[in-house]
C-alpha cells in the first residue's frame, strides 16, 4: 500500500474539509452512531470548522491513489477546558502543569475508512502526528464502549486517567494520556 502522509493546519485544511467530512460520514455510520445527534454529520461539520482556528489546530491525512483514507486530527490542550477540568485530581499533578504550559496535545479524532482498517494505518497517523507535535505529552478521549480503539490506544501506551464527557448529549468517554515523548 503505497500511502502518502500530509500535514494540514487550519487553514490548509479547509480546501480537503468535505473530503474529512465525507470519511467521518463513512466511518460514523454504524451503530451505536448512526442516528445519534451527536454523532451526526453535521454536528462533527460545526465541531471540526470550530477546531481550525483552535491553538496548535493540525491534521495528518493518508491518502491512497489521491483519496483519503484515514486521518488524525488535534490541537494544543488549554488548561481551561471542561472535559479536562471535570478530570480534577483524577490528572497527575504534572499533567496538570503540562497543560497550563501548553505542553499536552489533543488527538480529537483519528479515524480509518473501514475497508483499511487492521493494516496499522492508525498507528501510523497517529505516530507521525505526534512525532511533529512541540507538545510532551498527547491527551485524548474514547467512547468507552470502543473496545477495538480502546485497546489499540492502550497498546500504543496510553494510560487511564478518568471517565468524561464531552457534553450533556455525548457518551461517557475514557480521557487517556501518552507520556512524555
Amino acid at each position: 500500500m503505497n500511502v502518502q502522509f500530509q500535514r494540514h493546519d487550519g487553514t490548509s485544511a479547509k480546501e480537503v474539509v468535505d473530503e474529512l467530512i465525507n470519511v467521518y460520514a463513512e466511518v460514523y455510520n454504524i451503530p451505536p452512531y448512526a442516528g445519534d445527534p451527536f454523532f451526526s454529520v453535521d454536528s462533527f461539520s460545526d465541531r471540526l470548522h470550530a477546531a481550525f482556528s483552535m491553538t496548535g489546530f493540525e491534521t495528518v491525512t493518508a491518502r491512497l491513489d489521491n483519496a483519503i483514507i484515514g486521518y488524525v486530527h488535534g490541537v494544543t490542550l488549554t488548561a481551561d477546558k471542561p472535559w479536562w477540568n471535570s478530570l480534577g485530581d483524577q490528572r497527575p499533578e504534572a499533567l496538570r502543569q503540562a497543560a497550563e504550559e501548553h505542553r499536552i496535545f489533543w488527538l480529537r479524532e483519528l479515524m480509518v475508512l473501514p475497508q483499511h482498517t487492521n493494516r496499522g494505518l492508525g498507528r501510523q497517523l497517529h505516530d507521525t502526528m505526534i512525532a511533529g507535535r512541540a507538545e510532551t505529552t498527547t491527551t485524548l478521549t474514547c467512547i468507552i464502549d470502543n473496545q477495538p480503539a480502546h485497546d489499540a490506544y492502550l497498546r500504543w501506551g496510553y494510560t487511564l486517567m478518568g471517565q468524561i464527557k464531552h457534553a450533556p448529549e455525548s457518551p461517557v468517554y475514557d480521557a487517556m494520556y501518552l507520556p512524555s515523548h
